[in-house]
Formats: C-alpha cells, structure tokens, sequence
C-alpha cells in the first residue's frame, strides 16, 4: 500500500511525544535474564553487574549516585543493558536517544523541559553524544538542574569501532563535559567484539522496479518518494516530530538518492534514519549507492559519529 508524503500526519502533542519516550521494538523485550556477556571480556559481565545494582538501587533515598554511564563501542551490548535498567526500575522512567531528548528541549523550551522531565524518576539516555558542543553543554545543564530535582540517569556512548583503540575517550569526554554531576556518575567501560559482526564499510544494492512494485502492492505502508521531496519535507517539521513519522510506515523506498550536499540537511535525515531504525521500518532505493551519500568531509568532521552511525543503521534496515 502506497503512502504519500501528504497521508503523512505530523500532528503530535506533548504526551505523545514523551509516550514515544520508551525503548525501540529491537531491544522492547530487554532484560538482565536474557543479557549474555561474552566470557572472553571481563568488563561485560562487570557492567551487567554495576547496571543491575543501580536498577535495583532506584527509588531509594539518599543515594550518592546521580547514574550510570556505560562505555563502548558497537554491539557490545550496551543498549541491551540500558533497557533492561528501564525494565527493571521500579519508578516512573523514559528511554530515548541522546537527539531525541535535545530535539524534546528545542521544541518544549529549556524551563518548560526541564519541568516536564522532572515529574520522572529516571532518564535513559543512549548514546550521548560529544560531536556538538551546543547540545552537549545544553544537555549537561539539564541533568544539572534534574539532578537537583532528584532524578537519576543512565547513559550508554556512541563511541564508534574505530574509537575502540583510544581507551576511555569517550569516558573521558563524557566527564569532562558533564562536570557539573560526573563525579557523581558510574563509569563503566564495556570492551567487546560487534556480536552482530558488522563491516566497517558497507555496500548497498539499489532495489529493481520489480520488487518496488511488489511492496507497494502489498499490505506493508510504503512511502516511496522522491529523495529531495523527502530532505524538503524533514525541513518543514520539528525533529521531535519525526518518531511519529516512523510509525506510520513499514518500509521508505527513497527514489533518486544522491550526495547530500547541505550539512543541515544531512543531520536531519541522520535523525529520520535514527527514528525509523527503532521503529523496525526497512529501507530501499534507487539512485547514489548509499555508502556514497555523505559528503567525505561532512564524514570525517565534527559529525563523524553521527554519520557512521547512519550508514551502519541503513546498512541494517535494509531490504
């Protein structure tokens, strides 16, 4: 079935937003039960163990501990260990992105956000990012003043695999820019092999007319666009609203993708790409191999997490 840009519903109130605040379908069923370290690094097993300490220690008083950071790179587990702290919290808690907090502060307000936020307990935070000085400074105030309020935090990094031979970087950078509450964080550094055994280049096969037919004339929601018509749209709408844009379709089949040329335009449709990979949506397309869709400058700058991120996510959603 064939989705338009224009059946698309963009509408969203303030508590469908914090509602889409939860973790994604892939990790919807995360526990420590079902958490599996790897016997050849020890530092998996100690962190399970540290996160299910601080699970267990929510909704007491007088803890000395503001939360937990956990620290690695790709497919070491760490998203599975932040959601089974949300599943095991027994408080009032939320689970979303680094981005999906910072687009939330940008649409509500710092004052409004941090009124909304404090009604909670606790605050998962995955894959805090250190790529932008505004939203990092922006974030680190914001548990600062939620701190004082009594809430508590877990956060995992988004250290990517070729950061895996710099130590605790991330670790570091995580500390330094959150002084205000770091000496008060659990650092927890998770060494480890991508179980998913991903490349760290990626390849793209462009789906034939054929099999684009096929989808749309099946019963999946496929929004099948014009690349420019969709970098048009994701500019016209809040980032915050882009998760209910994901859950409104099953598969994307972007038509005539080429280079992204504008930085503004290329975080953005990063952002759609985060929204659609944890509401499980399958992407296809024609054009520009999608390993060729950033420019190489864009990619080896300030935003090279993000990036690599992106294209690893694409390489996983795709059909």
């Amino acid at each position: 079935m064939r989705v338009t840009i224009g059946d698309l519903d963009t509408q969203v109130s303030n508590s469908e937003l914090f509602g889409e605040l939860v973790p994604p379908t892939e990790f919807a069923t995360s526990t420590f039960d079902n958490y599996f370290p790897n016997a050849n690094f020890k530092s998996q097993a100690e962190a399970a163990n540290a996160a299910k300490s601080f699970a267990k220690s929510l909704g007491k008083k007088n803890s000395s501990s503001v939360g937990i950071y956990l620290d690695g790179g790709f497919g070491v587990g760490k998203t599975h260990l932040l959601a089974s702290i949300y599943a095991e919290a027994n408080c009032k808690a939320l689970f979303g992105a680094f981005i999906a907090y910072t687009s939330m502060i940008g649409y509500l307000g710092f004052q409004e956000a941090v009124k909304a936020f404090s009604k909670y307990d606790l605050l998962c935070i995955d894959e805090f990012e250190l790529d932008d000085p505004g939203d990092t400074m922006i974030m680190s105030r914001f548990l600062k003043e939620l701190s004082a309020k009594g809430v508590r935090f877990a956060a995992t990094s988004n250290t990517p695999p070729s950061a895996l031979g710099e130590g605790r970087f991330a670790a570091d950078g995580f500390q330094r820019e959150i002084q205000s509450v770091a000496d008060r964080f659990t650092i927890c550094r998770i060494d480890g092999d991508d179980y998913r055994h991903r490349k760290g280049d990626f390849s793209f096969t462009p789906i034939r007319d054929s099999s684009a037919e096929s989808l749309i004339e099946s019963d999946l929601r496929v929004l099948a666009e014009d690349f420019n018509a969709v970098l048009r749209f994701l500019g016209t709408i809040h980032q915050s609203k882009y998760a209910k844009l994901a859950e409104q379709v099953d598969v994307v089949i972007l038509q005539n993708v080429h280079e992204i040329d504008d930085q503004f335009e290329g975080i953005r449709f990063v952002s759609f790409i985060d929204r659609c990979y944890e509401a499980g949506v399958g992407i296809a397309f024609t054009g520009t191999d999608l390993a060729l869709l950033f420019r190489n400058d864009h990619v080896q700058g300030a935003y090279r997490k993000k990036y690599l991120r992106c294209l690893s996510r694409l390489s996983a959603m795709a059909i």
